[in-house]
C-alpha cells in the first residue's frame, strides 16, 4: 500500500511533465481546427479559389470574351465543359473570369465596411457625449434606408459615369467602383455598433486607465489598446461581409444594374441566362455560375462560424 501510494504522486507528476501549455493564438487554431463545418467550408473556399487563379492560366481572358454564334447555346461537352452562352463564349472560362470580379468586389467593399464601422464605432464609444449621440443617429438614418433599394438607384445613377480601368492588365468596367464604394458605405453599420459596444466596455479597464495615466494620445489608446481587442468581433464581420457583398453584387447585376460589359461577373452571367427563357432552354448556363455562388457563400458562411466560435474565449466545446 505504501509503494502505491508514492508511485501515484510520480505518476501525475510525469503526466502533467508532458502537458505543454498552449499560447493563446494555438487555442484559437486549435478550437479552429476541430469545427468541421469550418474545416469543410474551408476546403471549397479553397478549391473555389484554386479554380478562378489556375483557370486564368489555362483560359485567356480574350478567349473568354471572344463570341462565335456558330456554337451558341452548346450543352456542356470535352471541349466547353459548362457549354456556351447565347453568342458562343465558354461559359467555364466566363466563370473563371467573373470570379475573379465578384471576390474583388466582395474584399474590396469589405474593406470599405470595415474601415468605415471600425472608425464610427471606435470614435462613438470612446468619446461618448455629443459625438457618440451624433455618430449613433447617422447609424441608425442609415439603418432605416433599404440597402438594397439604395444600391439599386446609386449603381442606376453612378454606373455609367465611370470610365473604364485597367487593373492588373484587365479591362474592368467603371461600374465596378462604384458597386465596392456604394456595397461598403451601406453595410457598416452593423460592425458600428458591436465594435462602439466593445470600446464602452473597454475604455475603463485597468490597461486602458494606466495609458491614461502615462499621457498616451487618445489615437493610440484607441488604436494600440482598444481594436486590438476588438479584433475578434472585425474578423468575423469581415468574413461573413465578403459573402454578403457577392450576393449583393449578385443581385444588381441580375437585374441589369451592377457590372457591366465587357467585364464578367457570376452576376451578369446570370442576367444573360434569364433572358429569352435560355432558363428553361439552356440550364447550363444558371447552373454553373448559380452553384458557384452558392459555394462560395456556404463556404465563407461556415469560415466565419468557426472563426467566431474559434476567437471566443469562452467557446472550448467540441463542434
Amino acid at each position: 500500500m505504501a509503494s502505491s501510494a508514492t508511485t501515484q504522486p510520480v505518476r501525475l507528476a510525469a503526466t502533467d511533465a508532458h502537458i505543454q501549455p498552449q499560447s493563446p493564438t494555438q487555442r484559437v487554431i486549435r478550437r479552429f481546427l476541430r469545427h468541421r463545418a469550418a474545416m469543410f467550408g474551408l476546403v471549397i473556399l479553397i478549391g473555389v479559389i484554386l479554380y478562378i487563379v489556375v483557370g486564368s492560366f489555362i483560359f485567356t481572358e480574350a478567349y473568354a470574351n471572344r463570341n462565335d454564334t456558330s456554337i451558341r447555346l452548346l450543352p456542356p461537352s470535352a471541349e466547353h465543359p459548362f457549354g456556351t452562352d447565347r453568342i458562343g463564349r465558354d461559359i467555364m472560362a466566363r466563370t473563371i473570369y467573373g470570379g475573379q470580379i465578384s471576390l474583388l468586389i466582395g474584399l474590396l467593399a469589405v474593406l470599405v465596411e470595415v474601415t468605415v464601422g471600425t472608425a464610427v464605432g471606435a470614435i462613438a464609444g470612446f468619446y461618448g457625449g455629443l459625438i457618440d449621440a451624433l455618430l449613433m443617429r447617422l447609424t441608425e438614418a442609415m439603418l432605416s434606408i433599404p440597402s438594397l433599394l439604395f444600391l439599386l438607384v446609386m449603381a442606376k445613377s453612378f454606373g455609367s459615369r465611370i470610365p473604364d480601368i485597367e487593373l492588373f492588365g484587365r479591362t474592368l468596367s467603371g461600374s465596378v467602383v462604384v458597386i465596392i464604394i456604394i456595397i461598403g458605405l451601406t453595410s457598416w453599420m452593423s460592425l458600428a455598433r458591436i465594435v462602439r459596444s466593445n470600446v464602452l466596455s473597454l475604455k475603463e479597464t485597468e490597461f486602458v486607465l494606466a495609458a491614461r495615466a502615462l499621457g498616451l494620445p487618445n489615437w493610440r489608446i484607441i488604436t494600440a489598446h482598444i481594436l486590438p481587442n476588438t479584433l475578434a468581433s472585425i474578423i468575423v464581420a469581415l468574413t461573413l461581409g465578403v459573402a454578403s457583398a457577392i450576393l449583393s453584387e449578385a443581385y444588381i447585376s441580375f437585374l441589369g444594374l451592377g457590372v457591366q460589359a465587357p467585364t464578367a461577373s457570376w452576376g451578369n452571367i446570370l442576367t444573360e441566362a434569364q433572358q429569352f427563357q435560355i432558363i428553361r432552354d439552356a440550364p447550363w448556363y444558371w447552373f454553373f455560375p448559380s452553384l458557384l455562388i452558392l459555394l462560395t457563400v456556404l463556404s465563407i458562411n461556415f469560415v466565419g462560424d468557426g472563426l467566431r466560435d474559434a476567437l471566443d474565449p469562452r467557446s472550448d466545446k467540441k463542434v
